[in-house]
């Protein structure tokens, strides 16, 4: 089966006493659009983030989530989860986001995204949904989705194809990236081969460790 985009997503703006912003404006909530978005190396264009220190960058311009993990959350928490309901800007459909290999590349519209690291779950998260021991639980369950590098800035709609274009050596995944800097620390020498890792998560994953540079 091939992967798919199954909806492209924009924040709007909200106003909530849980948004980490100093302003107290997040942009979790986010929707899906009809026709073409552009995503480029700073963001999604249209996009809201309340949070950019946090949320934003080169790094963290695209945030992918699976539609299968959000059925899965759909059934746990007895309630329906529209796409966009985890922040996130692409909900895809058939492509492995937690099996995804840190720096695989994606072909997706006219758009090259290359896989970062995994999203870290945050209070402004278990605020929106309204479950206080969401953190425990998303960290519990380790399917965090994915963001994304702009390697070429393009357009992508609801039903484009996601091709993996390219897959480096190493192997390491989203999932075990996330396991490794969460409830697994035994991974984390694992991640010390990941010359696609970000240079922030290299960096404390070498803290950690007490690994000199």
């Amino acid at each position: 089966m091939t992967g798919r985009v199954a909806a492209v997503n924009l924040g709007v703006v909200t106003q909530a006493r849980w948004a980490g912003d100093a302003s107290g404006r997040s942009g979790i909530d986010k929707r899906p659009v009809d026709g073409p978005v552009l995503l480029r190396a700073d963001g999604v264009a249209g996009d809201f983030i309340g949070e950019r220190p946090q949320h934003g960058g080169p790094e963290q311009a695209v945030y992918a989530y699976a539609q299968e993990d959000a059925g899965w959350w759909s059934a746990e928490l007895g309630r329906d989860i529209s796409p966009g309901g985890f922040g996130e800007n692409l909900t895809t459909w058939a492509v492995d986001v937690t099996g995804a290999v840190i720096g695989e590349r994606w072909a997706v519209g006219s758009a090259l995204l290359q896989v970062t690291k995994p999203r870290t779950p945050c209070t402004t998260f278990a605020g929106f949904w309204g479950v206080p021991d969401l953190i425990k639980r998303f960290t519990v369950r380790a399917a965090p989705g994915a963001y994304l590098r702009v390697l070429r800035d393009g357009e992508v709609s609801a039903g484009d194809p996601v091709a993996v274009v390219d897959r480096p050596a190493h192997g390491v995944t989203i999932g075990e990236v996330f396991r490794a800097t969460s409830l697994e620390p035994e991974l984390l020498p694992r991640l010390l081969d990941v010359p696609e890792l970000p240079a922030s998560t290299r960096e404390k994953v070498r803290r950690r460790l007490n690994v000199a540079d």
